[in-house]
């Protein structure tokens, strides 16, 4: 594990400390989200919310400038397995073949269901 700079520990948590979520930010993350929320869970969540952006912030505090970006994932093992590949054109299914296992083909095009008003 590395050793954290004490000054700049301090100063990421002076920040962090200061990100207050407030219960209007509650209510629009509630709107934007299509959540139907009351004004006691606004009263509760943003505190809640405020700490958990505040201990989440301590993560600024560890110095990653030696660490290189991990690509991929780890194997059962725990070893790095390579995921990235050469950018490379392949061919395509094909329109017909593509749409061939479709439930509902409507001129070479895939029909979905609406989602969206």
């Amino acid at each position: 594990m590395r050793a954290l700079n004490p000054k700049f520990i301090d100063s990421r948590l002076q920040i962090a400390n200061q990100m207050n979520i407030t219960e209007a930010d509650i209510e629009r993350i509630a709107q934007l989200a299509h959540l139907e929320i009351t004004d006691s869970d606004c009263k509760t969540f943003a505190p809640q919310i405020s700490e958990i952006v505040t201990y989440v912030e301590q993560l600024n505090a560890i110095d990653t400038s030696s660490v290189e970006p991990a690509l991929g994932g780890l194997t059962p093992e725990g070893e790095r397995t390579e995921s990235s590949r050469p950018d490379e054109v392949q061919p395509s299914l094909g329109q017909k073949l593509a749409l061939d296992q479709a439930p509902d083909p409507a001129s070479g095009h895939f029909r979905v269901p609406k989602v969206l008003a």
